[in-house]
């Protein structure tokens, strides 16, 4: 049903597939393990610090950091049930929701390359900025799906401009407050030298990567290839009619001999097929 707006008014709650499904249930799986296992178990963090993003540790060599860092969630009795929680409903509210629209295959690699590419962004700001200013806007270690969460609802924003979400589970939002309301978070959060556990660089870049490859459909960045491959394309066929247009210029008329065998008809004259 949809108002007298366009916007479609239907709130109910979605239903995930089994990639979704498997997606949630191993995030916080994860976060469980963590959490039960060093604030009940007595585990040491060093495992959990062994997986988390670390500036130095990356350039040294332990890219796995940027795979891993995104899967976990903080485990401290302070913010991590609020920290996992969060990532849950915005990947099930906003990701189920794109999902009908792209396909499961569409939202998992989004997902995945949301998550890489923000955290590797951050990383090479961190190594480009002075230790002194890079450690306002990138922690120690950074963890977390807040840069997927941003990307999420920039992605839901842009190609479901019909579609509302439930801000904080009570205030319906459209796509524009949504942006606007994404963006709005993140630069208070800088503004106020708030430094979450993600830092300030991956989730801006994950608005980025929201935009380039959840935009639309197809996404800009799809958009972008489709022309340059249909430039290169055209440049084959271009190239193609120049090589046909030269060929034709160089041939040239040849001179065939006859069925007669000269050698039997020595002194007569030669007959030739042109």
């Amino acid at each position: 049903m949809s108002s007298p707006s366009g916007y479609d008014t239907r709130l109910a709650l979605p239903h995930p597939s089994k990639p979704m499904v498997l997606v949630l249930v191993g995030l916080l799986s994860i976060w469980i393990v963590f959490t039960a296992g060093i604030n009940w178990g007595g585990a040491s963090e060093a495992v959990f610090d062994a997986l988390a993003g670390n500036t130095v540790a990356i350039a040294q060599g332990q890219l796995w950091r940027l795979f891993t860092a995104p899967l976990l969630h903080r485990h401290d009795p302070a913010g991590g049930v609020q920290h996992i929680a969060f990532a849950l409903m915005g990947i099930y509210f906003l990701g189920t929701a794109l999902e009908q629209a792209w396909g499961s295959a569409r939202l998992v690699r989004f997902l995945a390359a949301t998550a890489v590419t923000s955290y590797f962004t951050q990383w090479v700001v961190a190594l480009a900025l002075p230790a002194s200013i890079g450690s306002r806007f990138v922690p120690a270690l950074w963890y977390g799906t807040s840069p997927v969460i941003a990307a999420l609802s920039i992605a839901f924003a842009l190609s479901l401009k019909h579609q509302k979400i439930l801000l904080f589970f009570v205030l319906p939002v459209g796509s524009r407050a949504l942006i606007l309301t994404t963006v709005g978070i993140g630069l208070m959060l800088l503004i106020a030298d708030a430094l979450g556990p993600s830092g300030h660089v991956a989730p801006f870049a994950g608005m980025a990567m929201g935009w380039v490859f959840g935009g639309s459909t197809p996404s800009p960045a799809r958009r972008l290839w489709l022309r340059f491959r249909m430039k290169q394309l055209d440049a084959e066929v271009r190239r193609s009619a120049v090589r046909s247009q030269s060929k034709s210029r160089t041939r040239r008329f040849e001179v065939i001999s006859g069925g007669r065998d000269d050698s039997k008809n020595k002194g007569k004259n030669d007959r030739n097929l042109h």
